[in-house]
């Protein structure tokens, strides 16, 4: 059994699909509840006893400034990369803080702290079952949760990937070197970081479900979803 050293929070991107409150807010800084999103991951994570954070920011990267101040222990990494590459710029520039991690997004909300409890027996993504069409990634486990495929274009059955990961120390250098390789030698800026663990270099990995509700991660993709998850966490307080 491992223990979560730290975590990564990745929050450099546009999120153009959340315009136009993004034109002026970076996404994972728009309140939800009276909260920036990202803030509500932060007070997750310190919850659960994780205070060691990187923040990776990019677009409108001032604008979380003070959370350096607000949150002592976090640190901001700058991406400069975050205008012309995918996510996998985010985390190359972050992979020096790769250990026993927990990586997240900044633009969801963690409704149920207990997921980013430190003890963790195996690497792996959290995942909700599902018995509908849903073009999100599928993940596909044996009866132990090991992940054995993962579906990129969606399916009616499996498993959804959901943006946190919790990574052991030696998954983690494998992930740190693969990263080098991808954006150093590669040049292959396009592509997700995840990509590299579930699809480039999936043989290399052992990785695990970590089975969640459906509702235990809200991921906020339009205006028009964030109005109506303010609505239920309204009618919920």
């Amino acid at each position: 059994m491992a223990e979560i050293e730290n975590a990564i929070i990745m929050a450099a991107g546009l999120g153009t699909r959340m315009r136009p409150l993004t034109y002026k807010t970076p996404k994972p800084l728009i309140r939800v509840a009276g909260k920036p999103m990202v803030e509500s991951v932060i007070e997750g994570l310190h919850q659960n006893g994780i205070y060691d954070i990187s923040i990776v920011v990019g677009y409108l990267a001032e604008q979380f400034n003070y959370l350096g101040e607000k949150y002592p222990e976090v640190k901001l990494i700058n991406n400069p990369y975050y205008n012309q590459y995918n996510n996998i710029s985010s985390l190359y520039v972050a992979r020096n803080e790769l250990k026993n991690t927990v990586i997240l997004d900044g633009d969801q909300l963690v409704m149920n702290p207990k997921l980013l409890k430190r003890e963790f027996a195996h690497s792996g993504y959290a995942g909700a079952k599902i018995d509908r069409f849903t073009d999100e990634w599928i993940m596909h486990p044996d009866q132990n949760g090991k992940i054995l495929q993962c579906d990129r274009s969606g399916n009616d059955h499996g498993w959804r990937l959901y943006s946190l990961s919790k990574w052991q120390a030696e998954d983690s250098l494998r992930l740190k070197d693969y990263l080098e390789e991808e954006f150093e030698h590669a040049h292959h800026y396009d592509i997700y970081w995840d990509d590299i663990a579930m699809f480039d270099y999936f043989d290399e990995f052992s990785l695990y479900v970590m089975p969640i509700a459906a509702n235990d991660i809200i991921e906020i993709d339009s205006v028009d979803q964030l109005k109506q998850v303010e609505q239920q966490l309204t009618k919920r307080g």
